[in-house]
Formats: C-alpha cells, sequence, structure tokens
C-alpha cells in the first residue's frame, strides 16, 4: 500500500510541474484570440475607415506583428524548456580546482563558481539564476538567452494587448463613463454571477484586465533582469555588494546573448555562439567575501 501510495504521489507530482506551463499556454493564446478578434472585427473603430484599403492593410500589418510575437514567445519557451542547463553530460575539468570551486555533497562532485544546486531539479545548474516556476525549469548558462528573450516578447505582446484593449476603452469613454462600465473592468467576475453582464463581456473584459496585470508584472521581471545583465550578475549574486563577474556593460550582454547579442534576439534561429562555457568566467575582483 505504502508502495502504491508513493507511486502514484510521484505521478501526481510529475503532472503537476506542467501546470503552469498549461495555464500560461491558455493565457498567451486566450490574449492572442482576444486581440485578434479586435483587429479583424472591432478595429478601425471609426466606421468610414473600415471599407478603405488602408483597413486591409492596418489588419495584415497588425496580424503580422502579433504573430510575430506569439512566435517568437512560444518557439523561445519550447528551446528554453528543451536546453538542458545542468552539469549533466558537461566535463568540469581536471584534477586542479580553481578559486570559488565547491564540492556538491548531492550531485558527489565538484562544481565550478557561479553553480549551485537546484532542489527542484535535484541537479546542479551552470551559473544558476533561478528555478523559473512557471517553466519548470532553472534558468542558467546556456539556456538565459531564450528565457530573457521569451521575456522581452511577453511584455512587449502585452503591450500591444493593452494599447489595443486601450482604443476600445477610449471609444466607450467617448460614448460616456457608466456605473456599469467601471464595475465591468474592475470586478468582472462579481458582474458575471450577478448577471449584470454577458459571457462575452465578461470574457473580453477579464482578458483586457489580465493583460494589465500581466504587463506591469512582466514588465518589472524584465526590467530586473536587463539591469542584472547589464551588471554581470545573477539573482544569487543581487544582494551581494561585490561584483566579480562584471566585464562592463557590452561585455555583459555578449556573455549573457551570445557574439550576435545585436540581432539574435530578433529570432531564436539566429545562431549566437556564447563567449564562455559555464565553468570558467573572467574575473574583475575577489570571489572571497570581505572581512
Amino acid at each position: 500500500m505504502a508502495r502504491f501510495m508513493s507511486r502514484l504521489w510521484c505521478k501526481v507530482e510529475s503532472s503537476g510541474r506542467h501546470v503552469p506551463i498549461i495555464l500560461n499556454a491558455v493565457l498567451v493564446f486566450s490574449i492572442t484570440a482576444e486581440v485578434s478578434y479586435l483587429v479583424l472585427v472591432e478595429a478601425p473603430l471609426e466606421p468610414e475607415q473600415k471599407k478603405t484599403d488602408w483597413s486591409t492593410m492596418w489588419k495584415a500589418m497588425h496580424l503580422f506583428a502579433q504573430y510575430f510575437m506569439l512566435g517568437n514567445i512560444t518557439w523561445n519557451a519550447s528551446l528554453f524548456v528543451k536546453t538542458n542547463p545542468s552539469i549533466r553530460g558537461v566535463f568540469l575539468g581536471g584534477d586542479t580546482l580553481g578559486q570559488g570551486w565547491r564540492y556538491c555533497y548531492n550531485c558527489e562532485t565538484h562544481t565550478p563558481p557561479r553553480c549551485s544546486h537546484c532542489y527542484d531539479c535535484n541537479v546542479c545548474v551552470l551559473r544558476r539564476d533561478h528555478h523559473c516556476v512557471f517553466f519548470g525549469q532553472c534558468v542558467g548558462f546556456h539556456n538565459y538567452r531564450y528565457f530573457l528573450t521569451c521575456l522581452f516578447f511577453m511584455w512587449a505582446g502585452l503591450l500591444y494587448a493593452v494599447v489595443m484593449n486601450a482604443e476600445v476603452f477610449i471609444v466607450i469613454l467617448k460614448e460616456g463613463v457608466t456605473f456599469h462600465s467601471v464595475m465591468l473592468l474592475l470586478v468582472p467576475w462579481i458582474m458575471l454571477v450577478s448577471g449584470q453582464v454577458t459571457a462575452r463581456a465578461f470574457a473580453f473584459a477579464f482578458i483586457a484586465d489580465t493583460c494589465v496585470v500581466g504587463f506591469l508584472l512582466v514588465a518589472a521581471f524584465l526590467f530586473f533582469h536587463v539591469v542584472l545583465m547589464l551588471r554581470g550578475q545573477t539573482t544569487r549574486e543581487w544582494y551581494s555588494t561585490r561584483q566579480p563577474y562584471n566585464l562592463g556593460t557590452l561585455a555583459n550582454v555578449r556573455e549573457c546573448l551570445g557574439n550576435y547579442w545585436y540581432i539574435c534576439w530578433l529570432c531564436p534561429l539566429i545562431p549566437s555562439p556564447l563567449p564562455g562555457d559555464g565553468i570558467n568566467f573572467k574575473v574583475t575582483g575577489s570571489l572571497e567575501p570581505m572581512k
């Protein structure tokens, strides 16, 4: 019985790791569907503009931009999950260990600087930044580019969705602000349960609110990681007053995004080899804590 419960719990735990990924996918595709509806049906907002050639071109450009961002989000997320950031299959060096090396008792091996053990992945990760709960994967040396680029396009996509929804709100405000419309935007769930709005109006208001909240959260997260990249730090190194791996702004960006950092963010298919190997790092200061 105990063995059966243990196996059952392992299966439930394994399935639970995929729940955040599924929820993220549902959210991204729901926002994409809602914005596509706004572009194809609602916009342009002026009736006399809907029959012009500019209307067709306008919709085509918006749809291209929208699905370009969606493609980058899904592709970068896929590469992020598939890329192994851990020490598995990596030759860590010979017998001579340099400054900053530690011994991991869980993995039973010496690990290089900036490498630490993740108890969720149960393995040491090269240049570990943090464990991303939303993707069930650690952010490390080999997949940091895909993580940061995916985050950027999520921010751009949410900004685009906020702007599109804002245009509809402006039209509503021109017609007059009512208590009903304000409550719909602030508490859509209560309005739906009380029968004050239709399911279509609720879905529109709920996704619009989600876009605004998501944009603010992703913007803060993206800003934080951009600052970390420019300073040559990881999330684990953020609280340290020392910056021994700070090589300068341009070199720090190249360390994270690769040699072709200025163009690789446009598409995950663009190769951009990293200058390092995740084991040896250029040091500009002491790795030992200040006394």
